[in-house]
C-alpha cells in the first residue's frame, strides 16, 4: 500500500514540492552562512518525494540554535512552502482517492515551517 501511495502521491505532488525544496535548497547554499538551511531542505525534499513509510521525529540534541534557525526559516522560505503545502493538500482533499495524499501534504506543514532539529525515520 506503501508504495501505490508514494507512486500516486509522486505524479500529483510529490515532484513539484520536492522541486520546491531543492530550489530553497540551492538558493540556501548558495551563501556560507546558510548551509544548515540548504541542508535540511534538501533532506525535506527527499522526504517530500517519498513520504509515505517514514516519519518526521525530533533530533534528542536540538537546542536554542535549532529554534533561531527556524524563526529566520519562517521567514525566508517556510512560509511559502507551508502555503504550498496547503493548498496542495486542499486540492488533494477534493477526490476521495487524495484524502490520504492531502492529509500527508498538512503534515508536511508542519516539518516545512521548522526543518532544523528534525530527523527523518523509517517506519517499521
Amino acid at each position: 500500500m506503501r508504495l501505490i501511495l508514494n507512486v500516486i502521491w509522486l505524479v500529483l505532488a510529490g515532484f513539484w514540492m520536492a522541486v520546491g525544496y531543492a530550489v530553497a535548497g540551492v538558493i540556501c547554499c548558495i551563501l556560507i552562512i546558510t548551509i544548515p538551511w540548504g541542508i535540511a531542505s534538501f533532506r525535506i525534499a527527499n522526504y517530500a518525494l517519498w513520504p509515505f513509510g517514514r516519519d518526521v521525529v525530533d533530533k534528542p540534541g536540538a537546542g536554542t540554535g535549532s529554534l533561531l534557525g527556524n524563526v529566520i526559516w519562517i521567514v525566508v522560505a517556510g512560509v511559502w512552502l507551508a502555503i504550498g503545502h496547503v493548498i496542495t493538500g486542499i486540492a488533494l482533499c477534493v477526490t476521495i482517492i487524495g484524502i490520504p495524499l492531502g492529509v500527508a501534504n498538512f503534515k508536511l506543514v508542519k516539518v516545512s515551517l521548522v526543518p532544523l532539529g528534525k530527523e527523518i525515520v523509517e517506519v517499521p
